[in-house]
């Protein structure tokens, strides 16, 4: 079997001195991933999974790392169709991330430090995030979310292989930004595997429930349950 070894290096998009043209440029193209490439289907089916089991129709969503907000949004509206409705929140730390915010309310505010009570929203949901954070990082975000939420965390993001860093070079013509390119090969390369998440998820004294998923393009799709 293809392997790598995780590799951790900052992306532009995180740093604080990215140019806003080249943000605004990004996040674009960081929309179209989604639409195209398994982002958006993967939140979908995990949002379908939980009202599958718990039988519920609408859920309150809080989405971290938000960006423009746009896969809680066509989610939303896909899952309109089967009767599942979404009352979602975007939240980034970056402001200017969450500019247009597709017309939905949106908070500023750090992911390892949620400023919501306890189980404030039915879901705590995050795409192409986990992937930004060490292991001791994530697995405090996935403590905060579960505190926050009431029902579960999903978490949708890329599983790091070879063949998926081909991918990122083959689709650079679809990429109108360098720090698409750049990033995206950053993110692949430091992304985790199934087995890898789920050690960092399952650490501590009351373990919980964790369900994982492989969808579409490796994409991941993570349900902690609470």
């Amino acid at each position: 079997m293809l392997s790598m070894q995780r590799i951790n290096s900052q992306e532009i998009l995180d740093s604080d001195e990215c140019p806003a043209a080249e943000v605004e440029t990004s996040l674009q193209d960081l929309s179209r991933i989604n639409r195209w490439f398994g982002g958006v289907s993967t939140t979908r089916k995990l949002i379908e999974r939980v009202a599958t089991v718990t039988g519920k129709k609408h859920f309150s969503v809080l989405e971290v790392a938000a960006g423009h907000g746009e896969v809680p949004k066509l989610v939303g509206e896909q899952l309109a169709g089967k009767g599942i409705t979404l009352d979602a929140l975007g939240l980034d730390r970056v402001r200017s991330h969450l500019r247009n915010g597709n017309g939905r309310c949106a908070v500023v505010a750090d992911a390892l430090a949620l400023p919501f009570r306890d189980a404030s929203f039915d879901l705590v949901s995050c795409s192409l995030f986990a992937h930004h954070l060490e292991p001791e990082q994530l697995a405090r975000f996935a403590a905060e979310a579960s505190r926050v939420s009431r029902r579960a965390v999903l978490i949708n993001d890329l599983i790091r292989h070879p063949l998926h860093v081909a991918l990122v070079y083959a689709g650079f013509p679809l990429m109108r930004s360098y720090v698409s390119r750049v990033d995206g090969l950053a993110s692949v390369k430091r992304a985790y595997v199934p087995a890898e998440i789920r050690k960092i998820l399952s650490n501590g004294s009351q373990s919980p429930r964790i369900e994982i998923s492989r969808h579409y393009l490796f994409r991941m799709g993570v349900i902690i349950w609470k």
